[in-house]
């Protein structure tokens, strides 16, 4: 008798434990983090570590002189107001896909595969507000295309709240 009553206290102690830790964690979205992007679109979803480039000299450097870059990691790049958003690849050692979206964080253009060391200029349109530089080839094999959504602290009025 006496190990059954120690089994079930003990059991109920863990229960009250798990409950009392549910109930106090705050849930947390990963794209509300200022090392993170999180995407979605009809078919999924993906999630990036990523630098944050958000000054003349930051988003000047971009990627450049990187010889890897870990296949969840980017770099977010954050402009003051919405403008016509021209990137090339010149001293970029990997390929990269370029995504380029509004003040709403949806994705309007995606540049694919941009080849290292190209000075050919990437135009990724009018009304650019971010740009996240991924894995070359990497936004294909995922899935992401115009439409899809971003979310990160950086983006004031999202298509995609960090409150979802």
């Amino acid at each position: 008798m006496g190990s059954s009553i120690t089994r079930s206290s003990s059991i109920w102690r863990r229960a009250v434990v798990i409950l009392g830790a549910a109930l106090c964690a705050t849930p947390v979205a990963a794209g509300c983090r200022d090392d993170q992007v999180e995407l979605r679109w009809t078919d999924g979803q993906a999630r990036f570590s990523v630098e944050v480039a958000d000054d003349d000299a930051e988003r000047g450097r971009g990627l450049m002189f990187r010889e890897s870059l870990p296949r969840s990691a980017g770099m977010l790049f954050v402009y003051d107001s919405p403008r016509r958003a021209t990137f090339w690849m010149k001293n970029t050692l990997i390929p990269l896909d370029m995504i380029f979206a509004d003040a709403s964080g949806r994705v309007r253009h995606v540049h694919a595969n941009a080849r290292p060391q190209d000075v050919t200029v990437i135009d990724g349109g009018e009304d650019v507000l971010f740009v996240l530089e991924i894995n070359g080839g990497l936004a294909a094999r995922l899935g992401i295309a115009p439409g899809a959504e971003l979310r990160h602290p950086a983006i004031a009025n999202p298509a995609w709240s960090c409150a979802e």
